[in-house]
């Protein structure tokens, strides 16, 4: 086994194809290939199982993941300290629901790192996703929301997934309107007051169920219903065509502008924002560090300073 091999999967893992994966670490995709399949020949296990559409971990490739990163991840660190070259890239990933406040503590993350080397991302995806993302050490982090009505469904699907669900605050739902919508100078909106109006929703893919839904009551009765993919095109849409949704009611106007506010909705559901991640070692001090940063900015924005 060699170092550059675990390297190979785990680009392979991130990539979701050797193909993609090859193109990132300019190589030929028949060398990958290779490797990987000598690598799995070695070890006695299957990492990936393979299809037209690409690769996905096996069970024991998830577990082979964890333990190669781990390896690849002191190399580093080993190369680091003693080669006298530059400090070691700080790499950090988080998947998430659609919420500003995930977005304005990674702005702030990035910004605290902006003099040293670093690899971050952050993915807002499905629900679905977010899980797996985690499983398969894509991201570190997942946020996401439980509540009455998904808790059960949320909570076991976690579990499945072997990882461990992890509090931050709770939030009354709101619903995001456009600024020149009639709703927009209510003090409180109720489900009925919404019927007139398009409703919003993110894309779950194929896990399309409504305990999967980023919205609360899904369920209700809309006659008009757009499903989007992205932030910037459902707030285009609020403001286009005077639509809502409903969310945490957090926002940030330095990010999002002006044009969209957040209105209470009078709801029994309750919001439980937290955090998803491996139960089987310690989070890093870059996770840590943004979910001090996280929980600054809702403190700070629930005192009332949105910017």
């Amino acid at each position: 086994m060699k170092l550059q091999q675990l390297r190979y999967v785990i680009q392979v893992a991130e990539s979701g194809s050797l193909t993609a994966a090859a193109q990132r670490l300019y190589i030929a995709q028949p060398s990958l290939s290779k490797a990987v399949s000598e690598l799995e020949r070695e070890m006695g296990i299957t990492i990936f199982t393979r299809s037209r559409t690409g690769v996905e971990l096996t069970e024991e490739g998830t577990r082979f993941l964890s333990y190669a990163r781990q390896v690849v991840e002191q190399a580093d660190l080993l190369e680091s300290e003693y080669k006298g070259g530059a400090h070691v890239r700080r790499v950090f990933g988080v998947s998430a629901q659609h919420y500003a406040f995930v977005v304005n503590a990674f702005v702030q993350l990035v910004r605290e790192h902006d003099a040293n080397r670093y690899e971050f991302s952050l993915r807002e995806t499905s629900t679905a996703g977010i899980i797996d993302d985690v499983r398969v050490q894509r991201s570190e982090l997942g946020i996401l929301y439980r509540s009455h009505f998904n808790r059960d469904v949320i909570t076991n699907a976690i579990r499945a997934a072997g990882l461990a669900f992890e509090p931050l605050f709770t939030a009354a739902p709101h619903v995001f309107v456009s600024r020149d919508n009639p709703l927009a100078e209510r003090a409180s909106v109720t489900l009925e007051d919404l019927l007139p109006y398009p409703r919003l929703s993110y894309d779950q893919g194929i896990h399309n169920s409504p305990y999967f839904a980023e919205e609360l009551h899904i369920t209700e009765p809309a006659e008009k219903s757009i499903v989007v993919t992205d932030r910037a095109t459902l707030f285009n849409l609020l403001i286009g065509l005077g639509g809502y949704t409903i969310s945490s009611g957090i926002l940030s106007e330095a990010l999002n502008g002006s044009q969209i506010v957040s209105v209470p909705l009078q709801s029994d559901e309750v919001m439980e924002l937290g955090y998803v991640r491996r139960g089987d070692r310690p989070l890093s001090p870059i996770a840590s560090r943004y979910l001090t940063l996280l929980q600054d900015y809702v403190s700070t924005y629930r005192k009332g300073d949105h910017s």
